[in-house]
C-alpha cells in the first residue's frame, strides 16, 4: 500500500536523510526510529508511514507483517523570495519543498 505528502515545506535533501533511516526495515521499527530521530521532518515521515499503514489495513494486510519497500523523497515546487542587498540589488532565496512517498509491502 502506498501513501503521498506532498509540498511539505522542507529542503529534500534534510528529508531524505530520514527515509535512508528507515529504508526497507519492518513498519513498527521504523516508527520507533522516527521517534527519537531529531530532525524536524521525523513527525511528518511518521504520519506518512501511518497513513500508509492505515491504507494497508482496508485493504486487509496484516499490520505486524508489514515492512517500508520503497521510500522516495522528490522535488517539489520551489518559491522564490528575494532579498535586497546593497546598492540596490537583489539576491533569490529558494524555499524547496518535497514530496514523500511510502509504499509498504507484506
Amino acid at each position: 500500500m502506498k501513501a503521498i505528502l506532498k509540498n511539505y515545506r522542507q529542503s529534500p535533501r534534510k528529508v531524505r536523510l530520514l527515509a535512508d533511516l528507515v529504508r526497507g526495515k519492518k513498519v513498527s521499527v521504523a516508527l520507533s526510529t522516527l521517534r527519537f530521530a531529531d530532525k524536524r521532518a521525523a513527525l511528518p515521515f511518521a504520519k506518512v508511514i501511518e497513513s500508509a499503514m492505515a491504507n494497508a489495513k482496508q485493504a486487509g494486510k496484516d499490520e505486524t507483517k508489514l515492512k517500508i519497500a520503497k521510500v522516495m523523497v522528490q522535488k517539489g515546487v520551489v518559491a522564490k523570495r528575494f532579498m535586497p542587498r546593497a546598492r540596490g540589488s537583489a539576491s533569490r532565496i529558494n524555499k524547496r519543498s518535497s514530496h514523500i512517498v511510502v509504499e509498504l509491502s507484506e
